[in-house]
């Protein structure tokens, strides 16, 4: 149990910034802004976090994430994008992702005492154990430093929405653009440093967690509590987002379990191929606000060379993947 409930703690640590931000701007009545935030730090995560990350060393997928966390990820990304398919995430969706991830979280504290794995224990207690005797001036100390840091948060969500608020009107870009990019992107570096500094201490799977947990937690708890707290009856849904942005979410998403399932590791030129494909979505979204003469020679190699051979070569590693499994089992 301290090893979940500890890591649970991490992730509402890193993923703070986008519940800051994301409630802040549905409060501000800039639901773009808002949702724009969830799904571009989910899509972030993955591309370029993960990307980069496998850039620096290759990284290894641990069998928890390939049975469970990567499909329920999969999952809560195509009900998001269900759930906003009538072009608003109303107030009682909201409630229902945000008891996702109480029972999400339920179901890790239940499953770690099913495990009792005192070699994780006590790796846990070596990493995160008190080095110092506990004392009421350093107990003081941290509820000081916890209110103060809750504070800066949230003065810095509200400046931070402004400043892009003023960033989209100055470039004449869309609130939605800004939130899926430069918000998100900001949003996201505790997750950046997080995933970089494991992989370079060679926790290479802690890495890996830390993006599909934090890509679910974004999801269930963010966005579920924005639409809970948003004016009306919830958070308004771009027709753009529907058509383009969520599911290329849940693509992303998807596009996970093949990799993660060929050997249970993403390789350098992997991690080279998510960076890639983030540059490239970005590129589309600032083509497509700006309205660029590229975007149509741009759209035609995306959509009818780029995707379909993607999905040639990831069909390709599955099935390899596959074959290799079955003769080992033969063997």
């Amino acid at each position: 149990a301290p090893l979940v409930i500890g890591l649970t703690i991490v992730a509402f640590g890193t993923s703070s910034p986008e519940l800051a931000v994301s409630v802040q701007s549905a409060l501000s009545g800039q639901a773009d802004i808002a949702l724009g935030n969830v799904v571009g730090s989910n899509i972030f995560n993955v591309l370029f976090i993960l990307g980069l990350s496998a850039v620096i060393v290759p990284l290894v997928v641990a069998q928890q994430l390939v049975r469970l966390d990567v499909p329920l990820m999969i999952g809560v990304s195509a009900l998001v994008w269900v759930l906003a398919l009538d072009g608003s995430i109303a107030r009682w969706e909201g409630v229902l992702l945000f008891a996702g991830i109480i029972a999400y979280t339920l179901f890790l504290i239940v499953q770690s005492r099913r495990e009792k794995n005192k070699e994780v224990t006590d790796e846990y207690a070596g990493e995160y154990a008190e080095r110092e005797p506990r004392t009421w001036q350093r107990t003081a100390l941290n509820i000081a430093l916890a209110i103060g840091g809750l504070v800066l948060l949230v003065l810095g969500a509200r400046w931070f929405v402004d400043g892009a608020t003023q960033l989209a009107r100055s470039f004449g870009l869309s609130e939605l653009i800004i939130g899926l990019t430069i918000v998100a992107a900001g949003t996201s570096m505790p997750e950046v440093a997080t995933s970089i500094v494991a992989a370079l201490r060679g926790e290479r799977d802690i890495a890996v967690g830390n993006v599909v947990g934090s890509n679910i937690f974004n999801l269930l708890a963010v966005l579920g509590l924005t639409a809970v707290v948003a004016p009306g009856e919830g958070v308004a849904v771009a027709r753009g987002m529907v058509t383009v942005d969520l599911p290329f979410m849940v693509a992303v998403a998807v596009t996970c379990l093949p990799i993660f399932f060929t050997g249970h590791t993403i390789a350098r030129w992997e991690g080279v191929v998510f960076l890639a494909y983030y540059g490239v979505y970005t590129a589309y979204l600032f083509l497509t606000a700006t309205q660029h003469a590229a975007l149509d020679e741009f759209s035609t190699a995306l959509f009818f060379f780029v995707i379909p051979l993607t999905l040639i070569t990831l069909g390709v590693s599955m099935t390899r993947e596959l074959r290799q499994r079955q003769v080992m089992r033969k063997a």
